[in-house]
């Protein structure tokens, strides 16, 4: 008799399924990016089902929407890896980075006639000696990296904007360049789904896939969360602190330079504000990160948390477009972004608070 009463309240302590279920979405931030996904398509076309938008919010709209995740998507894992390796760890001035190494694209696409490939690898080290000199800063002498990359957030633009007399480099080889982001049919199954940018499969796929194994799977990144986590006790442990963290702004500006690659292809031309204009690249990339799961104090984070997050601001984005007349959706973009950075911002807290943190 004992025994059937103590596995009755035993049963009745249990959480219940939606119990479960809600410790689930809060606790794990992959289900609840998927979870707010489905439901913001399901809310879209509901709203297109009623005639409150201006055009379709159909599966080939948002394939092609899908190149607008590919910089910031790209941004926010280098934010990632930034952010995790601790002691406030944030890159400010990636939009300039992506301006610089844009305009240094340019010069050698455009008019010293460079072939692509050496083009691209020029951006890249452009971009990774601009995140060197940040981490340089920031690992080496001990500065902030707000302070830091603020500063050089300036620096940057200021070069970009000084190195064509801030005009924009848009030649003929330049213009050529569209192939490489524009939608392209899968081959075997494409006339089954939509186009998609050929930028996904050129750019994000191949930097997706080295980030998850280098950060999820490789020493380093073992070597990244535990500095991020405790770097004093990293350091008893023998993890090379300043060089780790060195290396982390060193990937974010290699991101940079690939993303200004992607940036002077989508536009066709070379832009000395592509990274800095509006509201710039850096606080949607921070948002994108926050929101995939990143703990702005170091030591959290999952790739593919960022790869949903970037997804679903897009779709978000794109489906604010679709709500308004003209350009009006732009300016509640704004707003909508804002609203996403303080629901990850309070969904960290509480998930820190009473669970410990996120996976």
């Amino acid at each position: 008799m004992n025994a059937v009463t103590t596995a009755a309240r035993a049963k009745d302590r249990a959480p219940g399924l939606g119990a479960r279920a809600l410790r689930a979405l809060v606790t794990q931030r992959l289900v609840l990016l998927v979870t707010l996904l489905v439901g913001l398509v399901v809310v879209m076309k509901l709203l297109e089902r009623g005639g409150y938008l201006v055009a379709s919010y159909s599966s080939d709209y948002l394939a092609a929407s899908l190149i607008d995740a590919v910089p910031l998507g790209l941004l926010g894992l280098g934010q990632l890896v930034v952010i995790v390796s601790g002691r406030g760890g944030i890159d400010l001035s990636v939009g300039s980075m992506v301006s610089v190494s844009g305009m240094l694209f340019g010069f050698a696409i455009g008019e010293w006639g460079w072939p692509l490939v050496p083009a691209v690898l020029f951006a890249l080290l452009s971009g990774g000696l601009l995140g060197a000199i940040n981490g340089f800063f920031v690992s080496a002498m001990g500065f902030p990296a707000l302070i830091t990359t603020l500063a050089t957030y300036y620096a940057y633009s200021s070069i970009a904007l000084v190195v064509n007399d801030s005009s924009p480099i848009s030649t003929g080889p330049i213009q050529d360049l569209t192939w490489l982001t524009r939608p392209v049919e899968l081959p075997m199954f494409g006339q089954y789904v939509p186009d998609f940018p050929m930028g996904i499969f050129l750019f994000a796929i191949p930097v997706i896939v080295l980030l998850w194994l280098n950060v999820t799977r490789g020493t380093y990144g073992r070597q990244l969360y535990a500095i991020g986590t405790n770097d004093t006790a990293g350091r008893f442990a023998g993890v090379p602190v300043g060089s780790v963290r060195f290396r982390a702004y060193l990937v974010s500006g290699m991101v940079s330079g690939l993303v200004a690659v992607v940036t002077v292809s989508q536009f066709a031309s070379a832009r000395p504000d592509a990274g800095t204009a509006g509201n710039g690249m850096a606080l949607p990339a921070i948002t994108i990160a926050v929101l995939g799961g990143v703990a702005i104090t170091g030591g959290v984070g999952r790739v593919v948390g960022v790869v949903v997050a970037a997804v679903l601001v897009v779709w978000l984005n794109a489906g604010i477009l679709l709500s308004f007349e003209g350009s009006e959706g732009s300016q509640y973009q704004l707003l909508a972004l804002g609203g996403v950075l303080i629901f990850a911002a309070i969904l960290n807290g509480v998930t820190t608070r009473r669970y410990g943190g996120t996976s």
